[in-house]
């Protein structure tokens, strides 16, 4: 942006990179202005001064073009304030009336007024708005469930409910749209990894309430010191669960390091005087500690491309490829199958890719966690496709087959048509052929509803299996049109 401004500062016309060719005088591409007006001198103090805005502007633009926050955040006002005070002083440039200049003072303004929109759009776009929202919720719900309790002398309540409530805001906060947007997509992260940290601390302290209880001070002089140890590793989980929610008042990361630290320090002093349980028990702390250390680092999370530009991560990447040989092999078995030949059957080649998946790191990255997620889905998706299709092939119905059952297959059968359909559909939920896709599906399921089995058990299993059939075709169908992003 700054380039493109400095280009045409000069009378250059800005090629987007592109190196021009100065052979000769018709070689030469040139502004407009310039075919009645020779490049004005750079020297002049009009020129100088635009010239000094646009290194400033150079400097404030990658500020800006990264910056997550909202419009309340200090940083947000500083930048709102800089270029506020340059476009006001752009507006005092004396152009002496003279075309060259006006438009080099244009072209400034213009500069500074597009950073000036693109901070408040980052900063009040609905996504942002949604990330705010929902790192509220979390924050609110650590507050009255960890936070608070422990301030007040009481004991937090860390169980299951908690924990499915703060995994249920991970799912939406990944499901939050970017765009693409840096800024969005560094807020989405910034909030995400939080979150993540505060439920592993969460879960560990989970773990930890069915440990054994700590050795009696009574087994060895080193115990009670340990014990006290404990008492203030507990203390210092519930004061990172507030330092990463923003819930910590005053307090900061490397404060809590280094009490943390010196907890270490103290652990280490002790003599356990070759005692195994007791060197066991210490041991066991130290890694509580650890455990909590690890989270210590997030003051600057985000701010590292490789971290939130998922697209550039080998995990994101091993899915991206098993992706597209799914789509490969997908292609191929509709065109079998469109064709009536049911010989071509990659079934273990898709098994080992669900095999691949699994193994894939996700480093409890959520949105590398639900990236797999949908992955599997996909292979899923084409695996029990083929075991249907498999399945109608050998179907052989008896003259005895009970009605209700044949009624069952024939719903089966038509769910075969129609899945077919969905994997090789690509497109949107506003397109007509998704409406129709899921209307076809849902007058399936009714269908399966006003079977009666008339007490016939084999029935009464395949109606039921038929349904979860029939579901999860709508589910694979509404994930691949959900606009989901990492």
């Amino acid at each position: 942006m700054a380039v493109r401004w400095l280009c045409s500062l000069f009378g250059k016309p800005f090629d987007g990179g592109k190196r021009m060719d100065h052979g000769g005088p018709q070689q030469q591409q040139h502004h407009p202005m310039e075919q009645q007006h020779q490049p004005y001198n750079p020297q002049h103090p009009a020129m100088m001064r635009l010239y000094e805005v646009q290194k400033e502007v150079a400097s404030l633009g990658p500020q800006v073009c990264t910056f997550s926050g909202l419009q309340n955040d200090r940083d947000y006002k500083r930048l709102e304030r800089e270029l506020t005070r340059l476009l006001l002083e752009v507006d005092q440039v004396d152009t002496e009336g003279k075309p060259e200049l006006q438009g080099a003072r244009k072209r400034a303004a213009q500069e500074v007024e597009g950073l000036l929109r693109y901070l408040e759009e980052n900063a009040t776009h609905p996504s942002r708005v949604a990330i705010e929202q929902l790192s509220n919720e979390a924050r609110q719900l650590v507050d009255e469930r960890v936070v608070a309790p422990q301030r007040a002398g009481g004991v937090a309540e860390i169980n299951d409910e908690l924990v499915d409530a703060l995994q249920e805001l991970v799912l939406r906060l990944t499901q939050v749209k970017t765009e693409g947007r840096v800024p969005l997509r560094k807020a989405r992260y910034r909030a995400l990894t939080r979150l993540c940290a505060v439920q592993d601390v969460i879960e560990g302290r989970t773990q930890q309430q069915t440990l054994s209880l700590p050795l009696s001070g009574d087994t060895h002089e080193a115990v009670h010191c340990i014990n006290q140890v404990m008492v203030k590793v507990s203390v210092a989980r519930s004061q990172l669960v507030a330092l990463l929610m923003g819930l910590s008042g005053r307090d900061s990361c490397a404060h809590l390091s280094r009490i943390l630290t010196e907890m270490q320090v103290e652990l280490d002093a002790l003599d356990v005087s070759g005692n195994a349980a007791i060197r066991n028990y210490r041991k066991q702390v130290v890694e509580e500690i650890n455990g909590l250390l690890k989270h210590l680092d997030l003051e600057g999370e985000g701010d590292d491309t490789r971290r939130y530009d998922l697209a550039q991560n080998n995990s994101i990447r091993e899915i991206e490829a098993v992706r597209a040989h799914v789509s490969h092999l997908r292609e191929g078995i509709l065109r079998h199958c469109a064709m009536g030949d049911l010989g071509f059957r990659p079934k273990a080649e898709l098994q080992g890719m669900l095999t691949h998946l699994d193994q894939v790191d996700t480093a409890k990255n959520p949105c590398i966690r639900e990236a797999r997620r949908r992955a599997v889905v996909e292979v899923q998706a084409v695996i029990t496709f083929l075991d249907l299709r498999e399945a109608l092939a050998r179907r052989q119905p008896g003259p005895n087959e009970h009605p209700s059952h044949r009624a069952v297959w024939l719903v089966l059968g038509s769910l075969s048509d129609l899945q077919a359909q969905v994997l090789g559909f690509d497109g949107k939920r506003v397109d007509k052929s998704y409406m129709m896709l899921e209307e076809l599906l849902t007058k399936q399921l009714l269908a399966l509803d006003a079977v009666d089995p008339l007490g016939d058990e084999t029935t009464k299993v395949a109606r039921k299996q038929a349904v979860k059939f029939a579901q999860n075709i709508l589910n694979y169908l509404d994930m691949k049109t959900d606009e989901w992003e990492y």
